[in-house]
């Protein structure tokens, strides 16, 4: 799932660094996210993976890395893209 994760955050996280040179629990934000493009990429998770983040989890940790972002969707039980 993590490989799925990575491929979206390079299509929706606007990086100016490579995704695939980074940590599974590097620091997005550090690496270059910005809220707006949290944002897209929230958008693009839930689309790929045909789940919905609920409020609860809409907050900068849950999107922080490709480790948090693949918890986040096993604990949504979304299905490989």
């Amino acid at each position: 799932m993590s490989a799925s994760v990575r491929t979206i955050i390079k299509e929706s996280g606007r990086l100016p660094t490579d995704v695939d040179v980074l940590d599974d629990h590097a620091d997005l934000y550090q690496a270059g996210l910005t809220s707006h493009a949290s944002v897209n990429l929230m958008l693009a998770l839930e689309s790929a993976f045909d789940v919905e983040f609920p409020d609860a989890m809409l907050k900068r940790s849950v999107f922080q890395s490709v480790a948090s972002i693949t918890e986040a969707l096993r604990t949504l039980g979304a299905s490989q893209p």
